[in-house]
């Protein structure tokens, strides 16, 4: 009985200093933090691809408008035209909302924080100020869009700020003078 004790001891520690597992146990504790960094880059990544093309064909669309290359635009129209230079974002015309407002040179007052949105959960979408302004009128244009993120359980898509369980918004805004005709 000692004897079979001492050998199933001495077959412990010699078990103990083998290190054949060590680099399985670095993998297993390192991945899932090497994987969350790698998916949280690619996300980030996206995120300012997106933003940069929304603002990119925001101040296309303004400069064109401010240009008077448009004839009576409408909200459809500009939406349109805002998601017809945007290729990265899905569904756009559907996900996008656009405020075109008159901005007052004696109180100078902005745009609310809050931007309006598409509203996913009712079909009727959030009433928002699109008025095309007077002759040397200082215009305001937002446009506001809802993209899901690529990995929304990992990494930064879990912490983006969500308009809606699935969507975070992203918001572009420009501003130009009405010529005068």
């Amino acid at each position: 009985m000692i004897r079979a004790l001492a050998r199933l001891l001495r077959l412990g520690r010699r078990r103990s200093r083998r290190e054949d597992g060590n680099a399985t146990i670095e993998f297993v504790i390192l991945f899932p933090l090497f994987m969350t960094i790698f998916v949280s880059s690619f996300e980030a990544g996206m995120l300012m691809v997106r933003q940069v093309m929304l603002d990119r064909a925001t101040d296309i669309t303004v400069r064109a408008l401010r240009l008077g290359m448009y004839e009576n635009p409408d909200v459809d129209f500009l939406k349109q035209a805002i998601c017809s230079m945007n290729p990265v974002l899905r569904d756009c015309e559907a996900n996008i909302l656009i405020e075109l407002t008159p901005v007052s040179t004696t109180s100078w007052s902005p745009l609310p924080n809050n931007p309006n949105c598409v509203d996913k959960d009712s079909e009727v979408e959030p009433v928002v100020t699109f008025s095309g302004g007077q002759q040397n009128e200082m215009m305001l244009v937002r446009a506001c869009v809802l993209a899901k993120p690529l990995f929304p359980t990992t990494g930064l898509g879990l912490k983006l700020p969500r308009q809606y369980p699935d969507h975070y918004a992203l918001v572009s805004t420009a501003a130009f003078v009405n010529e005068p005709s």
